[in-house]
């Protein structure tokens, strides 16, 4: 064992993670996998888009690799032709690479080992235990029985050479789809329901992605995820809960075939969060009848929908490792997830200033046709960002929402004889508006004190409101998409309900006519900013161009967690 493990084993730091002490236990001494080193695998099916469940997955399988200075292996589960692509196979990759794990050369595909997994199938039959049946699915489930009567097949006696024979006979595309399957032979009266006798091979015809139209059986997964390991050398498959009671077929089908290592299998609670669906059925769903648009729309929980929207990988690693890892589901709050976004871009974002809801505040004391500069920090909490050119001139744009002519109760913005700050320029005083035929403000009158530049008070008056502008002279236009969450129920995918029926009408509203800063205007994914008083903005990975300056909000500034 080499020192770096001796080390893990023997921290404090790992406990509370039970995966870990599992492991810690198996290499110590005397343990299943002494003298070995820790080998993990991430094995997604290529047939969707990865989400944000998947991510805890990840980093579970990645990231208990790398705490025993391990290896982890990346393998696509293509076992089923039926909805794989290359295209999801390629975006997985991104995905991983993206959150920042490397699989280094251990890449694999599950149909590579078809040849393989058939030759163990063969080896069961030879050994009493699998066998061609040819009961339908239908016949299946009516003959599976229940808790007090043991499941049945009438073919479950056939000839071991009757078997072999049909296999290879299902192998050379001789019987169609559902004729026949071949099934191991285990126990029909088991409580698990999983070892009565499953179904290990079905027919398809179907042409697969990778190996074309030489195979037209497929094994399932509970047969092919255990051959997979043990063909890796696999020390740890760690699987989400739903695979315990799979368990004891995992260890059932190593057990049985000449597999060259055996690998221990780890169950772990799946993530859930609310306000959302992680179904792929569901998230295609919405892509293909399109309520969103397309698997990365920013509303989708998938990773590359978060990446789109501004989630930073180091938010999604520290959301998942605060969340820890147990063995009872729960569902964890979407807030959560924000407020570890706000976190880490509150650190990293710089600070700007953009106008979504323009309206022109003149300043009618100020010289016309002068301009000056302000040197304004980048981010307060990272001096070592420097500081930013920002102009300023007698035509300004705030926020609409930013003057009443009349106010509302402790309203301590702009409203004629109110005083506020310009935010690191000057504080005016509003004077009166002006108004168009219809009754609506155009334009916000106030009058600055020269005094004040930089926002100060050498005469110490007390001034309540800060608010944040754009020189009118000198900005750029952009689009700003703002983001809520898809659903309007924190569950909208429980019981019998159907999903759809809870979409969010205002999830998205686009904002076209917006003013930012003259320095946003070369800005470039993934950039991100915190534009003041609004929230923490990205540029647009895929629509943004120079041309067209698109901004999606990643999250707003209130923190909806910490209040709760």
């Amino acid at each position: 064992m080499s020192e770096d493990i001796k080390n893990i084993v023997n921290e404090e730091v790992i406990q509370g993670n039970f995966i870990h002490e599992f492991i810690k236990e198996d290499i110590a001494p005397g343990g299943q996998f002494e003298g070995k080193t820790v080998h993990t695998r991430f094995p997604p099916e290529p047939n969707g888009y990865l989400h944000i469940g998947h991510a805890k997955a990840i980093c579970i399988n990645f990231g208990t690799a790398e705490k025993f200075s391990g290896m982890c292996n990346l393998r696509m589960d293509d076992t089923n032709p039926t909805k794989e692509d290359v295209e999801y196979v390629d975006a997985i990759k991104e995905d991983i690479k993206w959150l920042g794990f490397d699989w280094g050369d251990r890449f694999y595909y599950a149909s590579q080992y078809f040849d393989q997994m058939y030759e163990y199938a063969v080896e069961l039959i030879k050994k009493g235990l699998a066998y061609v049946c040819e009961l339908n699915a239908e016949q299946v489930k009516e003959y599976r029985g229940d808790t007090q009567t043991p499941a049945k097949s009438p073919y479950r006696d056939r000839p071991i050479e009757e078997s072999l024979d049909l296999f290879e006979r299902m192998k050379n595309g001789e019987f169609e789809d559902g004729k026949m399957t071949l099934r191991a032979k285990i126990d029909l009266a088991s409580g698990n329901f999983n070892m009565r006798d499953p179904v290990i091979y079905r027919i398809n015809h179907l042409k697969h992605h990778r190996t074309g139209d030489k195979w037209c059986i497929y094994p399932m997964y509970d047969f092919a995820h255990p051959i997979e390991d043990a063909i890796e050398g696999i020390t740890h498959s760690l699987c989400s809960l739903e695979f315990e009671a799979h368990r004891p077929l995992y260890d059932w089908v190593i057990n049985n075939t000449s597999v060259p290592c055996k690998p221990r299998q780890i169950e772990f609670a799946r993530l859930g969060i609310n306000n959302t669906v992680m179904s792929k059925r569901k998230l295609r769903e919405l892509v293909e009848k399109n309520h969103v648009a397309g698997w990365d729309d920013p509303r989708m929980p998938t990773l590359c929908g978060l990446r789109r929207r501004g989630y930073t990988p180091e938010s999604i690693r520290s959301f998942i490792d605060q969340i820890g890892v147990s063995k009872v589901n729960s569902i964890v709050e979407y807030s959560f997830l924000e407020h570890c976004l706000r976190d880490d871009l509150n650190e990293k974002a710089q600070r700007v200033m953009c106008v979504l809801n323009p309206i022109k505040l003149v300043i009618t004391n100020y010289p016309e046709g002068q301009s000056e500069e302000f040197e304004v920090e980048n981010n307060p909490n990272r001096p070592e960002d420097g500081t930013r050119t920002v102009t300023f001139s007698r035509e300004c744009y705030i926020e609409s929402d930013d003057f009443m002519e009349e106010p509302i109760k402790k309203y301590q913005r702009l409203y004629p004889g109110n005083e506020v700050r310009l935010k690191s320029a000057y504080i005016v005083k509003c004077t009166g508006c002006k108004k168009d035929e219809n009754g609506n403000v155009v334009e916000v009158y106030a009058e600055y004190d020269p005094e004040t530049r930089g926002g100060n008070t050498p005469d110490g008056r007390k001034v309540r409101g800060t608010i944040h502008w754009v020189d009118a002279n000198n900005c750029c236009d952009c689009e700003v998409r703002l983001y809520d969450n898809l659903f309007t129920v924190p569950d909208p995918d429980v019981g019998d309900r159907n999903f759809l029926d809870f979409l969010n009408p205002d999830s998205l509203k686009i904002l076209t006519n917006c003013k930012a800063e003259k320095n946003l205007e070369n800005a470039t994914a993934p950039k991100s900013f915190q534009f003041m008083r609004l929230g923490y903005f990205c540029v647009d990975n895929k629509d943004s161009s120079s041309e067209h300056l698109v901004f999606n909000r990643s999250v707003s500034l209130k923190d909806g967690f910490k209040k709760k």
